[in-house]
Order: C-alpha cells, then structure tokens, then sequence
C-alpha cells in the first residue's frame, strides 16, 4: 500500500449547487509540498490502479472516458480512503450532469467514509442541506442542517435554514424557535440583526395562527426596526387578530394615525366613520382632509363625499358646544360626559385640554378606565408630555393592555 496526499476538501453552496475541488490523486513531490494540508489517504494497488485513471479523466473533463471508468473504480473502493476519493470523483461528475440527487448520495458517502477533515465538515452538511432542500426532500434537509447546527452552534446561518426546513414541514412553532435562537446568536455576537429574520418569524406566526408569538415578534420588529411599513404591517395584523370591538379598533386607527401609518380607503374610510358615529364630526371630517392632502385618498369617491357631506354641517356648532361641555362635564356626577367632551377636545387637536378631561373621568369614576387611560395616553403623546403619557399608558390593562404596549415602544422612538 502507497499513501497519497490530497487537497483539503473546500465546499460552498451557490445558487443551490454544490461544488468541490476534488482529492488529487497523483502528485509530484513538488507539487504535493505546495499543496494545502489534508489527510493522509492510504489506497490498495487494486484501488489506486482504478482511481488513479478515474482522477486523470476527470481532471481533464473527458466525462465520457470517465464513465467507462467508473464502475471499475466502485468495484474496486473497499476502504474507507478509496471510498472518500471515489466520492468526491462521482461529486465531479454529478455536478457536471447538474444531477442534484447524485451530488447529494455523493456529499453523503463523503461524509460516512470518516475521512472528512472537521473543519471541512460543517461546509459539507451546508451543502448537502441546500442540496436536499431544492430536492424537496426536507427531512434529509433538516437532519443534515441539525448536524450543522451541532457543528458550529454558534452560527445563525443553520439555525436559519433549519427554520425554513421546520416550516415547510407545517412546524412553525419550531421555526420559529430557531430563528429565535439565530438572532439570540447574532445580538450575542454584537451584530445588527437583519430586518428579514424578524419578517420571516412574524410570517410563520402569523400565518400559523400562533397570536401569543405574532405579538411578540410583532413587537420586537417594530423594535428593531421602526420603519413607518413595519409599524403599519404589525398594526394591520394587529387588527385583524386581535377581535378588537368598535371602540378599540377606532383607537387603533388613531394610533395609526398618529403614527403616520394610516394608509388606503378602507383604514381611512372606517376610522371616519366609526368618529362620526361616537359623535365626533371634527375628528372625521379632519381624518378625510388630511389623508385627502398627503395624497393617500381620493376626497371624491362617492363614499368619501358622503361621509363629508355628512359631517362638515356640523363642525361649527359642535365645536362651539365644547366650552359648556367641558362645565358640565367637570361638574357632574361620573366621568361620562368628561370622557366624551375629552374625545372631541382630542379629535380638533387641543390634546392638552383633552387629557385634563381624561384624568377628570377617570377621577369621577364610572367609565372604562382602560379604555380612557389608553385615550389619555395618546392624547399626552401627542402633546408632548412623554413620562405623563408612559404612566397612563403602563396602567391599561386587559384586552388594551397590547395596543398600550404598542404605543408605549412608539413613544419611546420619538424624538
């Protein structure tokens, strides 16, 4: 027997194709002295008479000679070291037949010689898992991205294709624990984590119909990424979640509103109605107006129109009552009529007078004080009295107590 020296196996996965430098298997002194350090392989004459040949076509890209060759060569591989060179030959000719299942059988009889080095293992299973993932074969995917993962525990990459594989699998729950742990591993190494692993996290939850981990993961993407397409997409699915009644869904509208993420005829449409439906024709006047002027809808839709043509008579005399409201609102005997003259206060702007009168319906009593802290909340945010309108917005709880949470990692990011 003759010991031979070949090239350390380098694999990468690119545009879902494995591609490997395979084992050398005859080398000149001087050219085995230069080349990388790799295992030492020990062949049998019969082996090395049958590779060697093999190797020869190969390197000179005469498939069709190196198929006459093959079955001699695999006859001839007992051993373990024939074994892992007859593998990575056969890799050569599947990826020049583009034969992903060929490519897959071999990366895997590579792997069971025992021959690989480590450090060239993890690339190997990186392979194979994107190999058996355009195969369609996600469990033989998952098992080979599952030994990557053991392999270099510290790197999201896997943990990510994992996920994916986990999903295809109807699992979402355990997708999206793997992405979890990715970008654990990432904030750990002190790098940003892409915007992309929240979305696809929030995806499978949201799509899995997994409420508690869509509002987590709703929350940590607007988080760490704040952009006004996040916020609106975390709020819309929010909404449709969430089974909001028709006062919390008015408040949502507003949230988005006011966060500038209030967009299309629907949103617009059914916040201006329901505000001039709770008596507030200034606020649902002004919510057409203003989305009309940023250009987010036509005013002239005959719906819109109508809506208009049904508020804008009475701007004038319902803002004037205000005044004599807010007396009798602080002279009566509950908080009723504090907590609806303090919505339209809110809804023509004066977000000062209006979180006098939310805190004066939450002393007198006798009305929702989740719903009217969450109100007051908003109207302090907006008026720029950030710690009075945190300490409103900790106290809501129940049903709300997720919309105040929303508002609160909004008010955090204003400046």
């Amino acid at each position: 027997m003759k010991a031979i020296s070949t090239f350390a196996v380098a694999v990468s996965l690119l545009a879902g194709s494995a591609m490997l430098a395979t084992p050398a298997l005859a080398q000149k002194k001087k050219e085995a002295a230069a080349a990388p350090a790799g295992p030492k392989l020990t062949l049998s004459k019969e082996e090395r008479a049958t590779l060697v040949p093999l190797q020869t076509a190969l390197g000179a890209n005469d498939f069709a000679t190196a198929a006459t060759l093959l079955p001699a060569a695999q006859a001839a591989a007992k051993g373990a070291d024939a074994r892992y060179i007859l593998a990575g030959l056969q890799l050569k000719i599947a990826i020049n037949n583009k034969d992903e299942a060929a490519q897959a059988a071999a990366v895997e009889a590579m792997l069971a010689s025992g021959k690989v080095a480590p450090q060239d293992q993890a690339r190997l299973y990186s392979a194979l898992g994107g190999l058996y993932t355009n195969l369609k074969q996600t469990d033989r995917a998952a098992a080979a991205i599952q030994k990557l993962g053991e392999l270099d525990p510290n790197n999201p990459q896997p943990m990510l294709s994992l996920a994916e594989a986990r999903a295809k699998e109807n699992k979402p729950a355990e997708a999206i624990s793997l992405i979890e742990r990715a970008i654990a591993a990432q904030t750990a190494s002190g790098q940003a984590v892409p915007e992309g692993w929240y979305r696809r996290a929030l995806k499978f939850a949201y799509e899995g119909n997994l409420p508690a981990q869509t509002l987590k993961l709703s929350q940590a993407l607007v988080t760490a990424h704040p952009t006004a397409d996040n916020w609106r997409d975390v709020l819309a699915i929010y909404r449709r979640q969430a089974k909001l009644d028709k006062a919390a869904d008015t408040d949502v509208l507003r949230f988005m509103r006011a966060a500038k993420v209030l967009k299309g005829d629907a949103e617009v449409l059914t916040l201006a109605s329901n505000l001039n439906d709770a008596g507030l024709p200034g606020e649902s006047k002004a919510v057409i107006d203003d989305a009309a002027r940023s250009n987010l809808i036509n005013a002239n839709k005959d719906y819109f129109k109508a809506l208009l043509g049904a508020t804008s008579g009475r701007v004038a005399a319902d803002r004037a009552s205000l005044p004599g409201l807010e007396t009798r609102a602080k002279a009566g005997a509950n908080g009723k009529l504090a907590l609806s003259t303090a919505d339209a206060f809110f809804g023509y702007g004066d977000y000062a007078k209006a979180a006098d009168l939310y805190r004066a319906a939450l002393q007198k009593g006798g009305v929702d004080t989740n719903l009217a802290n969450t109100r007051l909340g908003l109207a302090l945010a907006l008026a720029g009295q950030r710690p009075a309108a945190e300490a409103a917005l900790k106290a809501v709880t129940g049903p709300r107590a997720t919309l105040a949470q929303f508002m609160l990692t909004w008010l955090a990011q204003r400046t």
